[in-house]
């Protein structure tokens, strides 16, 4: 299936990231944001989750069957990242550890993907309808996940946003905490929901920059040396 692979120059052993798109798709700003992690210095991929909805269809036709459809499955969800997982590890540069980053509904799946295979470390940027469910949607809540935590997690947040609203996000870390989880959260003052994205007028390029820092701060932790 279709994906996009950006990988370091380095010749040193080094981690891996499963990048997951938001709810919008496969997109060039997607792209950009698995640069940017091969830029510093990990190897990256993105698959297009909504590949198999109009395979040879253009990735904007795609999206929009998918999201018609109320998005991608879980099971499958799980089943993509665990490939890319397992594709990243492979590489002949690995250290076989490997992370997820996912923005917006690929926030939750994030949580998910963490929750259900062997993961070093995940991020979950904004991600809505990790403890409460979407009406006609695939999103159910995955609170029955969460004991199942397989590795540390970064949450960053808009405390104007409102999928997840500052509730939902404390409802979160309440359970997290609960569940003896290791976890940090940042929510940030006049940021919504998409602040990272630079195509949107939600973007807020100060809130990103350190919400970036968190992110490469966090990776450095979890995803160097070897596993």
């Amino acid at each position: 299936m279709e994906a996009y692979l950006a990988r370091t120059e380095s010749e040193e052993k080094v981690g891996g990231v499963v990048v997951i798109h938001h709810f919008p798709g496969y997109d060039e700003a997607t792209k950009e944001i698995v640069r940017k992690f091969a830029a510093n210095g990990y190897n990256a991929i993105c698959v297009n989750l909504y590949w198999r909805e109009s395979p040879g269809a253009s990735s904007d036709d795609a999206a929009a069957a998918a999201r018609a459809s109320g998005g991608v499955a879980d099971d499958q969800l799980v089943g993509d990242v665990g490939a890319a997982a397992a594709y990243l590890r492979a590489l002949s540069n690995s250290n076989q550890l490997v992370g997820v980053i996912g923005y917006c509904s690929g926030g939750r799946q994030s949580v998910l993907a963490a929750c259900s295979l062997d993961l070093d470390a995940a991020v979950d940027c904004y991600g809505a309808f990790v403890v409460e469910s979407r009406p006609e949607s695939t999103m159910t809540s995955i609170v029955d996940l969460l004991p199942k935590l397989s590795c540390p997690l970064l949450g960053l947040f808009g405390l104007e946003d409102q999928y997840p609203s500052p509730e939902q996000t404390e409802t979160l870390r309440k359970l997290l905490t609960q569940h003896g989880k290791e976890f940090t959260f940042h929510e940030y003052e006049g940021a919504g929901h998409a602040f990272f994205a630079v195509d949107r007028p939600s973007y807020r390029p100060e809130v990103a920059t350190e919400a970036w820092g968190e992110i490469w701060k966090f990776y450095g932790e979890h995803l160097a040396g070897k596993k």
